[in-house]
């Protein structure tokens, strides 16, 4: 990994390759009297975090498998295939769906990406490394004008005035997931096509994953308190939360989620069950996620 992740930038990048820090300055403001209003809203290239879509999901009241449907769309983060939702655009039609004349409807709901501009987060888990550094730096877009208004304000400020810090502490767990798995590279292997399927119902689809939760498969294997399943099936950020903790469980072996003594016992008898009252059933070998 480069010392400077600004060192291969194009001349031509609207990035700023200089590496600010959380107490440095920056000079930009957004408002609605700005002459450049709503333009960076017009083409947008934009990824949603776990917590990006449970906030839009209940500003627009719809569940998961709605707001997914209508208007997401999914990529690929890697070259495994780890599963990434964006915002549904069209050629014809590049711009946010929740763009109106007067500015973004669902402004209080918006996503990290939209709260950071015109920042820029970039985090690094060098290899062995423990932790992850972050890593801030300036979006100078030619249309925005926001760099022109005659106002200061720090890193830190900023974060805190545009709301991110708190979308970045919940979506912690889940960012270091996609960081120790690009940092690990080969290491830890190609994911299987049904731990992809399973990242993707725990970091985006949580009326599903609720569901799962609830399920005989989940209860025989994982060994919660009443009062923890209590507040999965009530609290949608500490079921978004219990989600990352649960992959790094099942990718990577870090085992904060308690297992029962007998949970590969049952889960194998149940396979044999399944097979002989129909040994053609696809789902015959399938229970869940695999079990670290």
């Amino acid at each position: 990994m480069p010392d400077s992740p600004f060192e291969n930038l194009p001349h031509n990048s609207p990035l700023q390759p200089v590496k600010l820090e959380l107490d440095d300055n920056i000079q930009f403001r957004c408002h609605k009297d700005i002459g450049c209003f709503n333009e960076c809203c017009k083409k947008i290239d934009i990824s949603l975090t776990p917590y990006d879509i449970l906030c839009l999901q209940r500003q627009l009241d719809l569940n998961s498998s709605q707001f997914l449907s209508e208007y997401t769309v999914p990529f690929e983060m890697d070259k495994d295939g780890l599963p990434g939702v964006k915002i549904k655009t069209t050629a014809e039609n590049p711009a946010c769906p929740f763009l109106q004349k007067d500015g973004c409807s669902v402004y209080e709901a918006r996503p990290t990406v939209c709260r950071y501009y015109a920042l820029g987060l970039m985090s690094m888990r060098k290899e062995n490394s423990p932790t992850d550094e972050n890593a801030y730096f300036l979006v100078k877009e030619e249309h925005c004008l926001g760099h022109n208004e005659e106002r200061t304000i720090s890193v830190s400020d900023y974060r805190e005035e545009q709301g991110v810090d708190k979308y970045d502490e919940i979506n912690r767990d889940w960012r270091q997931i996609i960081l120790k798995k690009r940092s690990a590279g080969p290491t830890i292997g190609k994911p299987s096509e049904r731990s992809l399927k399973f990242f993707f119902l725990c970091s985006y689809n949580f009326d599903s994953f609720r569901i799962f939760t609830q399920s005989e498969n989940f209860s025989e294997v994982y060994d919660l308190t009443p009062e923890e399943i209590e507040k999965l099936n009530t609290d949608d950020v500490a079921l978004l939360q219990f989600g990352s903790r649960l992959l790094k469980q099942v990718l990577f072996g870090e085992m904060t989620i308690a297992i029962k003594d007998d949970a590969m016992l049952k889960r194998v008898q149940r396979r044999r069950e399944q097979i002989q009252a129909d040994p053609d059933d696809p789902n015959a070998n399938y229970n869940g996620p695999e079990m670290v």
